[in-house]
């Protein structure tokens, strides 16, 4: 089984995505949290980990104590087995899910950096438009070569009959 806790996942997470060791980061996310606000936010999930994490190590500590071999447990250790397996669990998934928040903090920072270089959607949607339409945009001002058809003015033309 491995000895890697998710506050050491985490650490690695973030020091990947950052490029630069965690020591370094926490500083940066101390002392000016209004640059990076995502590292902040990772930095932060990061130091809940260490409650989770910690309150796993016991409730596994006290299962292995309370089901150690060669131990029969008595009947009213069968409740402490239960209600530790059952706090187990919850600090498991508690850590889970905080990896799974870095992961879509560090997902977003990614996000935000490539659309950073992207050009701005209102740029995007011009650029489609022109696209589409066949030719570039004349001045202001300019009359076109040809005048567009007149649109048909009026009712529409009526069908064969009432439909029922």
């Amino acid at each position: 089984m491995s000895n890697t806790t998710a506050y050491d996942q985490a650490t690695a997470m973030i020091e990947k995505a950052w490029n630069r060791p965690i020591d370094a980061l926490e500083s940066l996310a101390v002392r000016r949290p209004s640059d990076d606000p995502l590292l902040r936010s990772a930095m932060r999930i990061r130091s809940a980990l260490v409650i989770t994490d910690s309150a796993a190590t016991v409730h596994q500590d006290r299962l292995h104590a309370l089901t150690r071999p060669g131990h029969v447990p008595t009947f009213y250790d069968l409740e402490r087995i239960t209600s530790s397996a059952a706090d187990l669990r919850v600090a498991k998934a508690e850590s889970s899910t905080s990896l799974q928040a870095i992961s879509h903090v560090i997902e977003a920072r990614e996000s935000a950096a490539t659309t950073a270089s992207a050009p701005a959607p209102a740029v995007r949607l011009a650029q489609a438009a022109v696209a589409r339409s066949g030719h570039t945009p004349r001045p202001l001002g300019q009359v076109p070569d040809q005048p567009a058809p007149s649109a048909a003015v009026g009712p529409p033309a009526a069908g064969p009959g009432p439909r029922h």
